[in-house]
């Protein structure tokens, strides 16, 4: 590559960076430092597990200006949290919610005391959408090839062309994920209306067990007697050996199918109890708030 080229690839990506920068801010809390953007006027997305579960937080704004910040909700199953600031009245970033490929130029743009902080590399993986280990379901798995700063997590994702792609999370071993834009558009208004994203509940303590045939079951160890299980008749004892007509794979998996969407459905349960075949129909509830 000619120093021509060189230069202008490089005044290229420092336009990128001048143009993202200002809806990027800093975000303080108990004993923690990450990055957020302005999603909306007055309100900033950053990434919850970033987030210390209580005491202040405060988000210092490009330039250095710091004003508090308030907890509008928070869903660790996606990893999005969101904060009101009063002040934050820069244009909020414009997430868009196309498609990302791999091989594709990636620059995450995070903030500390102000500043803007930078990685570039590129999308390393572009998958389908995917479930959390919290059951929140991602709509894209992104995997990014760069190096992240603890204090640039919850900042912005631009592409080349300057689409902003999501947000820059960390993932298992410190790989570099990226909360796409389709899912915190969806995430995000709900945490704004509600303060909280809801999740399925069937009032069971389950614990997984071996099936006669060899497939996996669970077991119902506990019943809380308020909630859909109790309603629908389950006791202590019963193995659930089917939902809907489909084997269970695991008592993680049957949890992380209780995303937003399950609430309000019903299923059909293929249930041994004491040694014979039975059935019951569950209503899904929502997981109490504590």
């Amino acid at each position: 590559m000619s120093e021509l080229s060189l230069s202008s690839f490089s005044a290229e990506l420092e336009r990128l960076v001048a143009t993202t920068a200002p809806a990027v801010v800093s975000v303080h809390s108990h004993r923690s430092r990450a990055s957020g953007f302005i999603w909306r006027k007055g309100l900033v997305v950053t990434a919850d597990e970033a987030l210390a579960e209580e005491g202040e937080i405060a988000v210092v704004l490009p330039g250095g200006a710091t004003k508090k910040a308030t907890l509008v909700g928070r869903d660790p199953s996606t990893n999005v949290a969101l904060l009101r600031v009063e002040g934050a009245d820069a244009v909020p970033a414009r997430l868009d919610t196309g498609a990302v490929k791999p091989g594709a130029l990636a620059l995450a743009i995070g903030a500390r005391e102000g500043e803007t902080l930078v990685s570039l590399g590129i999308v390393s993986l572009a998958g389908p959408k995917w479930r959390s280990l919290r059951g929140g379901e991602i709509d894209a798995r992104i995997e990014l090839g760069l190096s992240l700063g603890r204090a640039a997590e919850g900042g912005l994702v631009v592409d080349a062309s300057g689409r902003a792609i999501g947000m820059a999370v960390f993932g298992p071993r410190r790989r570099v994920l990226v909360i796409p834009s389709a899912t915190i558009e969806r995430v995000a208004p709900r945490l704004e209306t509600h303060g909280h994203v809801a999740r399925g509940y069937l009032g069971l303590g389950l614990q997984p067990v071996r099936l006669d045939d060899g497939g996996v079951g669970a077991i119902v160890m506990n019943v809380d007697r308020d909630g859909p299980g109790a309603a629908a008749g389950l006791a202590q004892g019963d193995v659930i050996a089917a939902w809907d007509g489909r084997p269970i794979e695991s008592v993680s998996a049957l949890r992380r199918a209780l995303g937003p969407e399950s609430v309000g459905s019903k299923a059909v349960l293929s249930l041994k109890r004491a040694g014979a075949s039975t059935q019951a129909t569950i209503t899904v509830g929502e997981r109490p708030r504590h």
